[in-house]
């Protein structure tokens, strides 16, 4: 995940702003994105709790354009003609919510009731997603824009009255039984499309309460999100975050945009000054995040004891079926091959010329290009390198991004960073970019449309309880077309230069994206693990516990990287640990986009198709199942190890030009 990257990857922290979710089901999902999770509690499979995410990534915005020409900024009246017509659609949905109660204590009584009372269901569902795309989108078009805001949080608050009017679906369906369900489905072709989802409501029975007790933690729903609403407003808003001057007399104030901005400063005492300021202040507010993150954690052993999970990772991974086996199977891969990642950083500093290679040497580029790409030609460099996937494809993608879908430049108020919105099934995907006029934004723009074009074709092939699908799948999409970008802009290079740049830019994204996120689920494994023996979790604790994972794979103690104390206290930067086991996905993907990248470059008979076919398979099928269907298994070591090789490969390609060079 190059472009757009979540926080601690490559740029930025990204702002959650979610429509909150509970302890209910699911059998459609909203707001397929560049950045999604499955909420602070578990959603089972029958009831829609969507989530509405607009990552904010604070990297520098490129100075706005004076009018954006139409072409480059989204048409939502295509979701709503009109800010009436929005208003018509809330009232509709709040007066058609009621309507499910007509159905509580009937989804036994027959085929057709049950298809009636899901029917309904999927209506409301689709009335929400729609109704929550258009606010959240017309928000972060302006986030100055009150009004536009308050409408947006409006919507967040019908989530959990979807949630309470559909809570009883899960229980009672559990009380019918799996034998008078199986001959519903049976009987009543109308039925069909709900066979998965119902099914899988009866393989979470274990963790299924009554009626009343799922109710009672829809409600608690509304309040299980202090924890990360705590880190919000510190990490954000309240933290007086310092100034300091650089070499150039630049004075640079280190917010979360500061930081994220000047970490890669050139100048080496800069990025030495910029971390010793800006963690030496994270630091003085150790003891508050701890508490903060102390309590998330506490939350999800909650939730997952109140479920009779045996663990609080079994519980996060419950709701996709993922087994605990791909999560442990990431953790071993990735220590085994640390010896790649120590080679990583030793040609970084090989090639930034520093024999002491310290964690604020991490983020300077290691070769520059001065080159620009518009947004035209980054358009036209995208539709080239997809070419591999087929004609379908590429006209899907060409449409899509000469359509009114794209908000392209950055504004004044705008969300910063980027993302697909494609859960309203009877829509076109919308994607969010800044787009700077350089290679980072080029990636981003294919990075997203990737995700929209995942969207486009299993709204396309699969009905709406079965196209929305997990974030354990999303982002295959996406880095997927990363890694045919770079290949295409390999074979057009100029020149080594050029070929160094794309080069580097792959390399740090696979080692962010994979290594990085990888290093955050051990340490919330491991932090989880504390909580469920009963120990508690300080500030001080949770910094000791990071920074022995941090040491260890960045190879301090083999002198690859030094660590210093101060940068130990990261932890408390990341906003992914308030998501229970949600950022483990980024690095199972990529390493399976790279095993179906290798595929498709190759050639392989049928590549094309099967990983087409996974992309149009939505979520008619749990992620992991649709993943290994298509031959990657991610709980066994080969797409890691098809990560790690091309790794690899692209060190031997940077290696092979230095040498050239006689560097």
């Amino acid at each position: 995940m190059a472009a757009g990257a979540v926080a601690g990857v490559q740029r930025g922290t990204p702002e959650w702003r979610r429509l909150h979710t509970s302890g209910v089901g699911r059998f459609v999902a909203g707001f397929s994105g560049r950045f999604r999770n499955l909420g602070a509690m578990r959603i089972p499979r029958l009831l829609l709790v969507s989530l509405a995410f607009a990552p904010c990534l604070d990297a520098a915005p490129a100075a706005p354009t004076a009018t954006p020409d139409p072409d480059h900024v989204w048409d939502l009246t295509l979701l709503y003609k009109d800010q009436a017509a929005f208003e018509a659609a809330k009232a509709k949905l709040v007066a058609d919510l009621p309507k499910l109660k007509d159905f509580q204590g009937r989804l036994g009584e027959s085929a057709a009731t049950l298809r009636q009372a899901l029917e309904l269901l999927t209506d409301l569902q689709a009335q929400y997603i729609r109704l929550g795309s258009y606010a959240s989108q017309a928000s972060d078009e302006n986030l100055r824009d009150a009004p536009a805001m308050e409408r947006s949080q409006e919507i967040d608050m019908l989530a959990a009255e979807l949630s309470n009017a559909g809570s009883f679906v899960n229980p009672e369906l559990l009380a019918v039984g799996e034998q008078k369900l199986r001959g519903f489905l049976d009987a009543e072709a109308g039925l069909e499309v709900y066979r998965f989802p119902i099914l899988d409501t009866l393989r979470q029975a274990p963790h299924t309460l009554g009626a009343e007790a799922e109710s009672v933690l829809s409600a608690v729903g509304m309040i299980a999100d202090a924890p990360s609403s705590l880190y919000g407003v510190l990490a954000n808003a309240d933290l007086p975050w310092p100034t300091i001057k650089l070499a150039d007399g630049t004075e640079a104030r280190l917010d979360q945009a500061g930081y994220t901005r000047w970490r890669s400063a050139a100048n080496r005492a800069d990025r030495q000054a910029v971390f010793e300021a800006f963690w030496g202040k994270m630091k003085e507010y150790e003891r508050t995040f701890g508490v903060a993150l102390f309590s998330q954690v506490k939350n999800d052993w909650f939730n997952a004891r109140v479920r009779k999970y045996p663990n609080s990772l079994a519980a996060a991974l419950s709701g996709d079926n993922v087994p605990e086996s791909v999560y442990r199977m990431l953790l071993d891969q990735t220590n085994a091959n640390l010896p790649t990642l120590h080679r990583y950083f030793k040609l970084r500093g090989r090639m930034l010329g520093v024999a002491d290679l310290r964690y604020w040497d991490i983020y300077p580029p290691i070769v520059k290009l001065e080159k620009p790409f518009p947004y035209e030609q980054s358009k036209q460099l995208t539709l080239a390198a997809v070419q591999p996937l087929g004609a379908d494809y590429v006209a899907g993608i060409t449409g899509s991004m000469t359509g009114r879908y794209t908000h392209v430049y950055p504004r004044p108020g705008k969300r910063s960073g980027a993302y697909s919105s494609g859960s309203v099934h009877d829509a076109h995907p919308y994607v969010l970019l800044n787009h700077n006029d350089d290679y980072e934004s080029l990636s981003t723009l294919a990075h997203e449309w990737g995700h929209g074009m995942h969207s486009v074709l299993a709204n396309r092939s699969q009905p709406a309880p079965l196209a929305h699908y997990s974030i354990f799948t999303a982002e295959i999409a996406s880095t997927c077309n990363e890694a045919l970008l770079l290949d295409h802009m390999l074979k057009i290079a100029r020149d080594d230069d050029e070929r160094l740049f794309y080069l580097g830019s792959a390399l740090e994204g696979l080692r962010g994206t994979f290594f990085r996120q990888a290093m955050f689920a051990e340490f919330e494994l491991r932090i989880h693990e504390e909580v469920e023996k009963g120990n508690a979790l300080s500030g001080e604790a949770l910094t000791r516990i990071y920074g022995d994972i941090l040491r260890r794979h960045h190879g301090d103690a083999e002198g690859v990287l030094k660590i210093d104390d101060l940068v130990t206290v990261e932890w408390a930067y990341i906003p992914h640990f308030y998501r229970n086991f949600y950022v483990f996905q980024y690095a199972t993907s990529i390493a399976a986009s790279q095993m179906f990248a290798e595929r498709i470059l190759a050639r392989e008979p049928g590549a094309v198709e099967t990983y087409l076919g996974l992309l149009k398979a939505g979520g008619s099928d749990h992620p992991y199942e649709l993943v290994k269907k298509a031959g990657v298994d991610l709980a066994t070591p080969a797409p890691y190890e098809a990560l790690v090789r091309r790794m690899n490969s692209i060190m031997d390609q940077i290696e092979a030009i230095l040498a050239k060079r006689g560097k």
